[in-house]
Parts: structure tokens; sequence; C-alpha cells
């Protein structure tokens, strides 16, 4: 394992936040296999040794197992795991992966220009302060034609919706880093930007992406019984739970 650092950037409550040992630096083996499910059909259409970068790679779960993607008649992908907070890299340290310590916001991502294939951002673009310099900073990263894979949770998932109407704070929103206040749930999980499909799209059309794909994905935490309707509308990615975008930088 080799760790680059760059000092973070942004608030100082949020890096407090992050290095918190309550907070949690990983999303779990759901979000691995599915980050791992979108970027083997995206490696399919290659066939060449791709430079795939993990941004907020957390605990490196799912960074480890890109990690591992190998295609015995080739040699393997050059993977980079990169995260602001050094709980999360010393976790992700037993994956022995190449670890950058940084924000990709501000003040940027310590690699060359168009160096990039694939970069990665699952569940972490909610938790930016400045959406528009990260997404920014990954276009002048990609190559020409290069992908982002990108998941968050949605805003109008369908039960966000209910909730709304009835007068309670959405799911995955957030009022306050200290609390949970009017919602369901009690962590805490810092999301300061919540999007529609509508919105994801149409914002990142406008930083220079061509939105190739857009499907859905379930919650873990939906009640059971709810669990076959959450599963059914990821078919309608308007309203599930999370959004799951592939988009070429253009």
């Amino acid at each position: 394992m080799t760790t680059t650092e760059t000092p973070p950037a942004g608030d100082g409550a949020l890096r407090h936040f992050y290095e918190d040992p309550r907070v949690p630096i990983g999303s779990g083996s759901g979000r691995a296999q599915r980050q791992l499910r979108m970027l083997r059909a995206l490696l399919a259409e290659s066939g060449e040794p791709q430079v795939i970068v993990d941004i907020g790679c957390g605990d490196g779960e799912a960074t480890g197992l890109v990690r591992r993607l190998r295609d015995p008649d080739q040699p393997g992908h050059t993977v980079v795991g990169v995260d602001w907070s050094m709980m999360a890299l010393h976790a992700a340290q037993r994956h022995d992966l190449l670890l950058i310590r940084g924000a990709v916001d501000s003040p940027g991502l310590p690699l060359g220009t168009g160096t990039v294939d694939v970069v990665i951002l699952s569940e972490v673009i909610e938790h930016l302060v400045d959406t528009d310099s990260a997404i920014d900073e990954i276009h002048r990263v990609l190559k020409p034609g290069g992908r982002l894979l990108l998941s968050t949770p949605n805003l109008a998932a369908w039960y966000n919706r209910g909730l709304l109407a009835l007068g309670i704070q959405p799911i995955f929103s957030e009022v306050s880093l200290r609390g949970v206040y009017g919602r369901p749930g009690s962590q805490v999980a810092g999301h300061l930007h919540m999007f529609t499909k509508r919105a994801l799209t149409g914002f990142l059309t406008a930083r220079g992406f061509t939105c190739e794909r857009v499907d859905g994905a379930p919650y873990h935490d939906v009640p059971g019984l709810l669990r076959p309707v959450d599963r059914l509308l990821c078919h309608w990615p308007s309203a599930a739970s999370i959004l799951l975008v592939q988009a070429r930088r253009t």
C-alpha cells in the first residue's frame, strides 16, 4: 500500500465530522457489489487496461474489489483510492491499495489532466460542499471519452414523495451535522446536496458530460415488507431509492 497525502480542504466542521469514529466510513457490501457490476459492464467494452480512480473510497471495500478485477490475458488495471479522511484511509490499507489523501472539490486532485479512464463517485456527491468544482475537476482528470460512474440517494425516492406530502423531512436529507431532526432514522449521514434524476442529469450535462445510462437501485434500510416494492421501483429510476449514472466526458 502506498499513500500520497494532499491536505484536505473544506469547512473545519466537516473535517471534524468525517474523522469522528462514530461516522460510517463505508456503505456496506451492497454498494461495493453494485459498483463492481457497473464497472464490469464498462470494462467489457474496452478490453484494455484502464486507470480507475475511486473518489471517496472510504474503507476501501469497493475499491479492493475493483483492484482484484483481472483478465488472465491482459495486464491488470491501475486502481487508485482517494479520500480526505485519514480514518478511512487507515481502514483501506488492508486492501493493499494505492491511496491518495485529498479532496475532489478543493484544492483538487493530484492527478494529471486527461490521465484517467474511469472515475467512480459512489455516494459521495451528496457530501460535497462545492459540487460544481468537484465535477469540473473530474472532467479535467478524465481522458476525452472517459467515463464517470456516479451513484447517489434519490431525493424523489417513492417513499420520500409520501413523507414530504405528510410534512416529514425526506430520508437521506439533513438539516444538521449534530443530530437527526424531522425524519426517520438516527444516523447523521452528512448529506449536503440531494438530487432528483432530472436535477442530476441536467447538472452533469451542464458540466460537460453526456449521460449514457441512468438506473435505479434499492436501499438496504427499507423495511422488509416494503423491499419488494423498492426493488420493483428500481425499474423507474425517477422514483428509485438510489440513482446510478454512467456519463461520458465530452
